[in-house]
């Protein structure tokens, strides 16, 4: 007897099982993406979504480990804040609820680069 599978609900669960960016939080974050590359400080990317948290990694080469890390936590949200921004070393740099403030730190390199 034949047994019919849905592949689209395989791949839907896969998918509403972790944690991801939506399209207005990877706007902002690839904006400043797109003018680090173009200041030649940043040249690769990488998204993880997993269980817990997404993860926007950015790197200065393609076969390095991430210099920055844009995380997305939604169980600190009523706590530290739902984003952080992690440097290489693992030190949190900036965290809270507003994905714009956070990526201000990042801002803030850029405008010493173009000085």
């Amino acid at each position: 007897m034949n047994k019919f599978v849905s592949l689209n609900k395989d791949v839907n669960d896969s998918y509403n099982s972790g944690i991801h960016f939506h399209r207005t939080e990877l706007g902002p974050i690839i904006s400043l993406y797109g003018r680090m590359v173009a200041a030649g400080e940043w040249r690769d990317y990488g998204i993880s979504s997993l269980k817990e948290v997404a993860i926007f990694s950015i790197f200065r080469r393609a076969a390095e480990h991430p210099i920055y890390t844009i995380e997305k936590r939604p169980k600190l949200k009523g706590k530290q804040g739902i984003y952080s921004v992690v440097g290489m070393d693992g030190h949190i740099l900036k965290r809270g609820s507003d994905l714009k403030a956070v990526l201000q730190v990042l801002e803030r390199k850029l405008i010493k680069l173009v000085k």
